[in-house]
């Protein structure tokens, strides 16, 4: 080898070896091993790792270091070396040259040569013969037989074989590298043949498949051409139009165009066809031959040729006509009452939202809702069979109100119907077709041999898309129909902005109730009761006022109502004793001169007056706050004791008998015989103040002068004392203490205020 080949990879090795020291293996074979390694190994795309591919390397030196000695000199070898080396993935291009370099280099130096070097006798000064060029080097640590540093001059015959054996290698090299890019190109002609065979195979199993499925599927399959020319359908989609005469030649798939079709459905096929889209799916009916209907889940997918140009049309058609009509079935039921056939709310808020989110210029909207009066005692009474088949009847006469597309009839639950009309009179249309239909319901509906009057209380709402929601609506309606029922039933009333804000407005203190007392919103005030005889003052009525948030001071006549309807008022009633109970209890404390001890009068409720630990809540409050029963006078309104038997009567007589004083507020307003007032455990009668009217400027009514003094006469005749509420004016004061009144209260003397102010009167006419 030449050093024009050899010699730049033998630098390059050189510097491979300087980088990385040579082994301390004494074997001259496995240093060259090693030197082989570090050079070959980073241009060599094996997968070993160098120390495996050092060792895979050292039988390969030795090949080389034998065949460099044998006798005869054979380089047979040398030619193995060189297929191993491609075996061993060492096929860079770069690969050879660097392994010829390492050989090339130290294997000479590695090896012992065949026969004793002849040391010809050389003139001072003269060297050995060597390829131009070429410098031999010596593997660090390998000390000749020569004085240190020294390099001895090379064996010609040895370098002549290692020249051969290069050349062996090479040769052996690159055949092995052709051998294996025939059978790489033999093997790749195999596979390319066996992939077309394959392919072959695979394509008529494909056409042979497709042509199976194409008759055989259940589904209907049909192509045809870009100008919509059916070519070709199978048995499946033949027997779901009625056979294959519809498919008729020369048939086109634009001639089945349905009223029905989706909106849209046209356009979806131009683009199709245009190769704008590659497939679409819709549901479309179609009309058979003999004018039946058919509707199919139908998917169109664009057939293309090789280079992507439209070609044919592919249709799948599934037949779902059973499936539409079970579905619109489900649908019907679902949106329907079951038992009247009438529309039902769900349906009915469907309609209401479609015509709530029109547009600006959508025509007006009416609403009616009905419900119907006293249906409870029906059921109660007569059974809910009977009350079904009223419903059923009364169903039939509202749906017979309706006389245009524009109207609907919902029953959204047990008595309660919707109506809807819309147009530009919704209005008038409303209050009409509530005319209408209490119209019908006028005549008695005839069940069971039972003539049953019908009464209705019906609330009329009306609009303009935009401008109200759903909520609303519904919200209005119902408030209006119970505005109806409140008037008496069986009418109905127009919605009213100011009346709806009244209940919803009396809805969120309701909702504000149970917070305000636990957030300590409620407070009490004071207003004085004066003995009439000396002006003293001799207690007070407790009055619980609510520091809303929003509303401001409310009076008990706007929550106390309230109260009762929720139940509330049971503890806010104990809260108003508790505290009034206290306040009693400071002004007793407060008083130096000992005098007689201030009354507190405490409001009691229904609901109180008929709970079961009213004696009980009552005594532990007196206990608590210390105070003797005698300074504590529950009212009680005269209604709520007319009729009253003695188990309600029970709870007052055993906190009478305790020393509850015990007062009948509101005497006068209701209609029992004076004679009960006998067997009431009342003390007290509070006059109602709209029989003292008469008597606030001079001269006084007769007939209220005459009213008074009867009251006051009997009262005293059954050893009850009368207090007056509602004393506005002195003159009124003066005819009362004349009358022999023993109390009075009312803005003449003071307004209710805070405990402090108990004792200030302000004895002046209310202005």
């Amino acid at each position: 080898m030449t050093s024009e080949s050899g010699g730049p990879r033998c630098e390059r090795g050189a510097g491979d070896a300087a980088e990385h020291p040579a082994p301390t293996d004494s074997d001259p074979l496995r240093r060259f091993a090693g030197i082989w390694c570090r050079a070959v190994h980073p241009l060599a795309a094996t997968t070993m790792t160098p120390e495996a591919f050092e060792e895979y390397l050292l039988p390969l030196a030795h090949r080389l270091s034998a065949a460099l000695r044998s006798s005869p000199f054979d380089t047979e070898a040398a030619y193995g070396v060189g297929a191993a080396l491609v075996d061993a993935q060492c096929t860079e291009p770069e690969a050879l040259p660097a392994i010829l370099g390492v050989i090339d280099a130290h294997l000479v130096s590695c090896s012992t040569p065949a026969a004793p070097s002849r040391q010809p006798s050389a003139e001072p000064g003269h060297q050995p013969s060597a390829e131009p060029g070429h410098q031999p080097s010596a593997e660090p640590g390998h000390q000749p037989s020569a004085e240190p540093g020294h390099q001895p001059p090379a064996d010609e015959e040895a370098r002549a074989r290692c020249v051969r054996l290069q050349h062996a290698l090479a040769a052996g090299f690159v055949r092995e590298l052709r051998k294996r890019e025939r059978d790489e190109q033999a093997a790749i002609s195999r596979a390319a043949l066996a992939a077309r065979t394959e392919a072959e195979k695979a394509l008529h199993t494909s056409e042979a498949k497709f042509q199976a499925v194409f008759e055989g599927a259940v589904i209907g399959v049909g192509i045809a051409g870009l100008d919509g020319e059916v070519l070709v359908v199978n048995d499946a989609m033949a027997r779901m139009f009625g056979g294959m005469d519809f498919f008729r030649p020369g048939r086109n798939v634009t001639e089945f165009v349905h009223p029905d079709d989706v909106p849209g459905a046209h356009e979806l096929y131009r683009e199709l066809v245009s190769g704008e889209r590659d497939h679409f799916r819709i549901e479309k009916p179609h009309y058979r031959d003999d004018g039946s209907e058919l509707w199919t889940n139908l998917t169109v997918t664009l057939l293309r040729d090789s280079s992507g140009a439209p070609q044919y049309q592919l249709a799948l058609a599934e037949d779902i006509t059973e499936h539409r009509r079970l579905r619109e079935r489900l649908r019907y039921e679902a949106t329907h009452d079951e038992l009247t056939g009438l529309p039902n709310r769900p349906l009915f808020l469907e309609r209401l939202d479609q015509v709530l989110a029109a547009g600006d210029d959508a025509d007006r909207f009416g609403v009616c809702y009905l419900d119907l009066d006293g249906f409870k005692a029906v059921n109660d009474s007569l059974g809910h069979i009977v009350g079904d088949r009223l419903l059923k009847a009364v169903a039939e006469r509202l749906q017979g109100c309706v006389n245009a597309p524009a109207e609907l009839i919902a029953r959204v639950g047990g008595d309660e119907f919707l109506a809807l009309v819309t147009g530009p009179a919704a209005q008038a249309d409303g209050a009409a077709l509530a005319r209408r239909m209490l119209a019908a319901l006028a005549e008695p509906v005839r069940v069971e041999g039972r003539e049953l009057r019908v009464r209705a209380s019906i609330g009329v709402v009306d609009g303009r898309a935009g401008e109200i929601g759903r909520a609303e609506v519904l919200r209005s309606a119902d408030i209006t129909m119970y505005r109806a029922k409140a008037a008496g039933g069986n009418r109905y009333e127009i919605a009213d902005a100011d009346s709806n804000a009244r209940v919803i407005a009396r809805h969120s203190l309701t909702n504000g109730l149970p917070s305000a007392l636990e957030k300590g919103e409620f407070f009490i005030e004071y207003q004085p009761l004066v003995r009439l005889t000396d002006g003293t003052v001799r207690g007070a009525e407790a009055l619980v006022r609510w520091l809303h948030p929003v509303h401001g001071v409310l009076g008990p006549d706007q929550f106390i109502p309230l109260a009762e309807d929720t139940g509330l008022i049971v503890p806010l009633g104990r809260w108003v004793l508790e505290q009034a109970a206290r306040q009693a209890r400071e002004w007793r404390d407060a008083d130096d001169e000992g005098g007689e001890p201030l009354r507190v009068n405490v409001n009691l409720s229904p609901c109180q007056l008929s709970h079961p630990t009213l004696v009980s809540d009552t005594v532990a409050v007196l206990e608590n706050a210390g105070l003797c029963p005698s300074a504590l006078c529950l009212e009680v309104t005269e209604n709520d004791l007319i009729g009253a038997d003695e188990s309600a009567l029970r709870p007052l007589r055993q906190l009478a008998d305790l020393g509850v004083d015990i007062a009948l507020d509101d005497f006068g307003t209701g209609y029992s015989n004076l004679s009960y007032l006998r067997r009431l455990p009342v003390s007290t009668l509070k006059l109602d103040r709209s029989f003292t009217r008469g008597m606030q400027r001079a001269p006084a009514d007769p007939v209220d002068v005459k009213i008074v003094e009867g009251i006051v006469s009997l009262a005293h005749t059954l050893d009850l004392a009368v207090t007056v509420e509602g004393v506005e004016t002195a003159v009124q004061a003066e005819h009362l203490r004349g009358l022999g009144c023993d109390t009075g209260q009312g803005w003449y003397y003071a307004r209710p205020g805070p405990p402090e102010r108990l004792h200030t009167l302000a004895l002046a006419d209310a202005s």
